[in-house]
């Protein structure tokens, strides 16, 4: 495997995330504190943290965390499951595991860096498949069915999409997951946002659930916002492929954090509790988005995504979307990301796009910042 490049977006992140006043591009939602999350244990889960041992845990997850995660899915077990530092950790050790130079595979696109760049260095040949503005970046099965090769091994997804937000129907992932089933390929699946839909109506089943070459991956980090647990997993009932997997993770974190494995299965059993908080957040901040880039139709488009807390809205002013983004951090403290974080090798990005997010509290105040940032500039021309 060859040198992998610049991660686009952390490198950004690293500059601007902890330094900009306003984060309008998060990818989370809103977290909790320590003492928020411990009040919703149970009488074991609370003994448990009480009475922790800081020793080493099983590569695999603590017994009682796989059990919390397999009961979030339908037909699934806790031998179906393998946890990871993080989900980033779990897609890189999947890629490895899946894909070899004669191997070929396909990606969406736009998508987040990482499902597409490790596919790009690993596999002899990757696809992309286009999710289409027009078409409110919904996947067409027919763009997939023309990419495939005989040496397809692995298609890769991410429903609700990061940075577009959208899902696809499910009629077309079913089709998706019958196709994959049919010829032998594995369906890797980030659905790390699944639980943020607009409408229940539109929430995916999980591709582990479909076949057993589906692939699921999730995390604590986004839809449940708890990414300082640096917990994420991988269901599937492909075992051999999870013991690979379980050989990779040897060289890299080992194990887990024993207490944030308790914190992540106190959250999982009060998951409901907790998406239900996350949904009634982001649903509010939508809202209050749209209403603004309502305000300046001049300077934006913008379609409500159909889930997830991040969407990509259309920058229609002169002086292009770098230079607004460039802008708004440096005068205003307000940071988002723009198009030339999610470019592509595989199929060309839209280039006046720029990704906000809206799953955290207090999104008034940046977007009062952002108001004036703009009026500031017109009050200037």
């Amino acid at each position: 495997m060859t040198t992998l490049p610049d991660f686009r977006l952390e490198t950004h992140f690293s500059r601007w995330e902890f330094n900009a006043r306003h984060h309008m591009t998060a990818s989370d939602s809103q977290t909790m504190s320590m003492r928020d999350l411990l009040a919703l244990a149970d009488d074991e889960d609370r003994a448990a943290w009480e009475n922790i041992a800081l020793g080493y845990t099983e590569t695999y997850g603590a017994p009682a965390l796989r059990a919390a995660i397999a009961a979030t899915y339908e037909g699934l077990s806790a031998a179906d499951i393998l946890c990871f530092a993080g989900a980033e950790e779990g897609l890189y050790c999947a890629m490895l595991a899946l894909l070899g130079p004669d191997d070929h595979a396909i990606v969406t696109v736009p998508n987040y860096q990482s499902m597409e760049t490790l596919p790009v260095t690993i596999a002899g040949a990757v696809t992309g498949v286009p999710l289409r503005p027009e078409n409110n970046w919904r996947l067409d099965i027919a763009d997939v069915r023309a990419a495939l090769r005989p040496n397809t091994r692995l298609i890769c997804v991410n429903f609700p999409n990061n940075p577009t937000g959208a899902i696809a129907d499910q009629e077309t992932f079913r089709a998706l997951a019958s196709l994959c089933a049919e010829r032998g390929i594995h369906l890797f699946s980030d659905e790390v946002y699944r639980g943020l839909e607009r409408d229940p109506a539109l929430r995916l089943p999980q591709a582990a659930e479909l076949f057993e070459r589906g692939i699921s991956l999730n995390v604590m980090s986004k839809a449940y916002g708890l990414p300082g647990l640096r917990i994420g997993w991988i269901a599937c009932r492909d075992h051999a492929l999870l013991e690979r997997m379980e050989k990779m993770k040897h060289y890299l974190s080992i194990c887990n954090s024993r207490p944030s494995e308790v914190l992540a299965t106190i959250a999982l059993k009060a998951r409901a509790t907790i998406l239900d908080r996350n949904r009634a957040l982001v649903a509010s901040n939508l809202d209050k988005l749209s209403a603004f880039f309502a305000e300046f139709p001049d300077l934006y488009e913008w379609r409500a995504p159909d889930g997830g807390c991040v969407g990509f809205a259309r920058y229609l002013g002169a002086d292009g979307v770098e230079t607004h983004c460039r802008r708004l951090v440096e005068e205003a403290g307000v940071l988002l990301l723009p198009s030339s974080l999610f470019v592509s090798d595989l199929l060309p990005v839209a280039t006046d796009r720029f990704r906000v997010g809206f799953g955290r509290k207090d999104i008034e105040i940046g977007l009062d910042a952002w108001r004036r940032h703009i009026a500031g500039l017109r009050a200037s021309a």
